[in-house]
């Protein structure tokens, strides 16, 4: 699997946009939801780190 397509948990989502938990808990869902309209299955508490990083501007 390429490292950019893995699921990350919530605590790599406070590593990388610098947030606390909660935080990241609600930046979780919402890609979850625009990820899940587009057709795509989602894992709760889990997040794709390519399209996170996308949403960001980190790539």
């Amino acid at each position: 699997m390429n490292v950019q397509n893995q699921l990350i948990t919530v605590k790599e989502v406070c590593e990388i946009c610098k947030v606390k938990e909660k935080t990241a808990y609600k930046i979780i869902q919402k890609i979850n939801d625009e990820m899940k309209a587009d057709g795509f299955l989602v894992i709760r508490g889990k997040v794709n780190e390519k399209k996170l990083k996308e949403r960001f501007g980190l790539e």
